[in-house]
């Protein structure tokens, strides 16, 4: 087994990718902790938008969805950005963490500077199958608005490519692949990046 010695691993990748699925599997394999930046994001912002976690009729998805959705639109992508920055920099004062990011979180040139403290996970399925795991899903305020689901998924990896591309690890996600199954790929890949040895039994 490798020796993290405690390193953060960031799943990056565009939403429907499955960071938020594979994350909490690959933190029990490693026993650590898990941590998804859209949940902290939303419970930090929630009274100030007049919600209350403890008092819902709501799930705790769809009212993170809900959150995470009013905020874009009330604040405005720059700023909820700038939002997540501020969420990611304290995450990554912590050690011992899985952390499952937001889509938009590594096209900001500063928030590398956080990612780069641990290890970066790129989860890259095929726009196609982005598009079958998106359609119809009105939680995401990126994707608001958009007629042509594909074209704008093909619009916003074009755009993100470049940055996703500076992972660590870059994982294509295949079709028939169980969650546990990407845990196990990346699980493998981690030894072929940590600066680190491996660590043996006697």
């Amino acid at each position: 087994m490798f020796d993290l010695q405690g390193l953060n691993i960031y799943l990056i990748g565009m939403m429907g990718c499955g960071k938020s699925t594979v994350a909490p599997l690959l933190a029990d394999r490693l026993g650590y902790n898990f941590l998804d930046t859209d949940i902290t994001l939303a419970k930090s912002c929630a009274k100030p938008l007049g919600y209350d976690f403890e008092d819902t009729d709501l799930s705790e998805s769809e009212l993170i969805a809900k959150i995470i959705r009013e905020l874009f639109q009330t604040v405005g992508e720059p700023e909820f950005r700038a939002i997540e920055t501020q969420v990611l920099a304290e995450v990554s004062a912590y050690t011992r963490l899985v952390v499952a990011t937001g889509g938009g979180i590594a096209i900001e040139r500063e928030n590398w500077n956080h990612l780069h403290q641990g290890l970066v996970i790129w989860l890259d399925p095929a726009v196609d199958l982005l598009v079958e795991r998106l359609q119809g899903d009105t939680t995401r305020p990126i994707l608001a608005n958009s007629e042509d689901l594909q074209s704008k998924l093909d619009q916003l990896l074009s755009e993100r490519r470049y940055r996703y591309a500076e992972a660590d690890i870059h994982l294509p996600v295949l079709r028939d692949l169980t969650a546990e199954e990407i845990v196990d790929r990346i699980l493998a890949a981690i030894p072929t990046v940590l600066k680190t040895p491996s660590i043996t039994p006697d």
